[in-house]
């Protein structure tokens, strides 16, 4: 993402009314995509419909929970996922504050849903943890309505996601099973690339704009990123399957896309 002064979303959010469906720029962050390029309907028409595949991929990974009878956290995961990618686009396609809070916020509570996952198999006290994230998630979005803290929200969401890496870790040197483990490596490689396409489309973003052909760095994190998610998911699904005894093995849908198969035992 591009940062923006407010001066400068003010002038822009001008220069694209009178075309726009949307009105002014209220949002305080732009990527590197010309605005209604494409439809004034649209502000940024790759970074909004590179969304699609998320919601396509989170479905997918829903269906297979609801079909063999996964617990209600992956199911909760998978749609957090979907309502993050609708926000994005809403956010992307309009370029206003609110829809830019409705993609900011479910990040978040998308990353305490990831840490409530990862560490409550050895939580020993069940409610504390689901509690305390509850209420985490609650006081932020409500702070985050009221109060524009850009960088402040960036540096919040790497801390977030960095807890969750050593219990990833965790699982991965203790899961035995070689699919298992290439679907956590494609989390890392997706994870890896899809930075390195936002960290250019914000570094680069001057030069890239002279460019003839913008390759869409931000629509790519998008693309990247719901992968990311998918593979993470996937992951930790067979990893609880094993905490569980369900005897979870890799199989691929289509020969292509992974998913975890289970056999719960008669008795549960």
């Amino acid at each position: 993402m591009r940062s923006l002064s407010a001066q400068t979303n003010i002038e822009r959010g001008m220069a694209d009314a009178g075309s726009s469906f949307w009105g002014p720029v209220t949002s305080t962050i732009e990527c590197c995509e010309k605005n209604y390029a494409y439809s004034s309907y649209i502000a940024e028409f790759f970074n909004t419909l590179s969304n699609i595949p998320s919601i396509l991929l989170a479905l997918i990974g829903l269906i297979n929970v609801l079909r063999q009878r996964f617990e209600k956290r992956f199911s909760i995961l998978h749609i957090s996922n979907m309502i993050l990618a609708i926000g994005s686009m809403l956010y992307h396609a309009t370029l206003q504050h609110v829809q830019q809070q409705s993609d900011e916020t479910p990040m978040v509570w998308e990353m305490l849903l990831y840490m409530y996952i990862l560490y409550s198999p050895d939580w020993h006290y069940r409610s504390t943890m689901p509690t305390f994230l509850f209420l985490y998630g609650a006081v932020f979005a409500a702070v985050h309505s009221v109060a524009r803290f850009e960088i402040g929200f960036k540096v919040h969401y790497v801390i977030l996601c960095l807890l969750c890496i050593p219990r990833m870790y965790k699982y991965y040197i203790y899961t035995q099973d070689l699919s298992a483990k290439r679907i956590a490596k494609l989390y890392v490689a997706t994870l890896l690339i899809g930075s390195l396409c936002w960290l250019c489309d914000n570094v680069f973003c001057e030069e890239i704009s002279s460019w003839t052909v913008n390759p869409q760095g931000h629509a790519l994190w998008h693309l990247f990123m719901g992968f990311n998610s998918y593979f993470a998911n996937t992951f930790l699904m067979f990893c609880r399957a094993q905490q569980r005894g369900w005897g979870p093995k890799v199989v691929h849908f289509m020969g292509v896309l992974p998913y975890v198969k289970i056999e719960k035992p008669k008795t549960q």
